[in-house]
């Protein structure tokens, strides 16, 4: 008889607890704690499983639109500078030679070019008829060095020299660099052909170089991180090695006139972070057509 006095003495008070909390719960908590209906169902399907795969479902959307917004949208704004450069370059090949592709060899190779980055018919044309039109443009070439020591070209067009040489020199002062002269002695003006090359072993590019009339090959990386090959030439060889090329069989993706170095910057993993920011920082300025740099990373 003490035992269960015992028992209903301790019971009652406990009751009184959980009658009280179940007051100052809110409705829908008590319609989670309540039990469910009798069905028959198999384990994994209770309401406990269902949450995570609602998260796993909206992780998956979130994680999708990310790639959008921080990948797609980076390489599309990167897509439209190199439309704008491909517009300033033709202004310049059109300045130097006329707008007939026929009778200016270097605003043909330039058009194949584009072509080849697939940018729109109706944007070469406009871009070539604006450089007929255009108000007088002077062509500039500035000479820089950059962190680690690294030599630098920056081609310019503009209407304005004065305000294009401040904007130069403040883009090289903010990020590490000065303007110097003597620089583009370091330089010289070669033809280049740009090839596909994941097809094909080094041995073998070297010999196809030689069979096309080439002085060397390079091996490189195109914006799509996929293998190229560069054959350098004379200037005045440009067309005969590429069409020797095509003969061979070899996928062309570029040609035109580059500024290869004599002597390479050999720069550390620091140093070459900062020269890549110079290099991003200068290429994004309007009136920059195109940066040459003899930067090498250390191995």
């Amino acid at each position: 008889m003490v035992g269960a006095a015992v028992l209903r003495a301790l019971r009652t008070p406990l009751l009184q607890t959980l009658a009280a909390a179940s007051c100052r719960c809110s409705a829908p908590v008590e319609t989670l704690l309540s039990p469910a209906p009798r069905v028959v169902s198999p384990p994994w399907s209770s309401c406990s499983v269902r949450p995570l795969q609602l998260c796993s479902a909206l992780c998956a959307g979130h994680n999708k639109w990310s790639k959008v917004k921080h990948i797609k949208g980076p390489k599309d704004e990167a897509r439209g500078r190199m439309f704008m450069k491909f517009g300033m370059m033709i202004k310049i090949a059109v300045k130097e030679g006329g707008s007939n592709p026929d009778m200016n060899l270097n605003l043909a190779h330039l058009l194949e070019q584009c072509r080849t980055k697939n940018m729109p018919k109706a944007s070469i044309d406009a871009a070539i008829k604006s450089a007929e039109k255009a108000k007088p443009m002077s062509q500039q070439m500035f000479e820089a060095r950059g962190p680690g020591g690294c030599l630098l070209l920056i081609e310019v067009l503009t209407d304005n020299n004065t305000r294009s040489h401040q904007e130069v020199k403040r883009l090289l002062n903010k990020n590490g660099g000065m303007l110097s002269d003597g620089v583009r002695h370091n330089f010289t003006k070669r033809g280049m052909v740009g090839a596909a090359g994941d097809t094909i072993s080094a041995e073998r590019a070297l010999e196809l170089a030689i069979e096309a009339g080439a002085e060397d090959v390079q091996e490189t990386e195109d914006e799509e991180e996929l293998p190229l090959l560069k054959f350098i030439c004379d200037t005045t060889e440009l067309s005969k090695v590429r069409a020797s090329l095509e003969k061979l069989g070899m996928q062309i993706t570029s040609s035109g006139m580059e500024f290869v170095p004599s002597n390479m910057s050999s720069l550390d993993q620091d140093q070459l972070e900062a020269a890549s920011s110079l290099v991003e920082a200068l290429t994004d300025c309007p009136e920059v057509v195109r940066v040459w740099d003899n930067i090498q990373a250390d191995s």
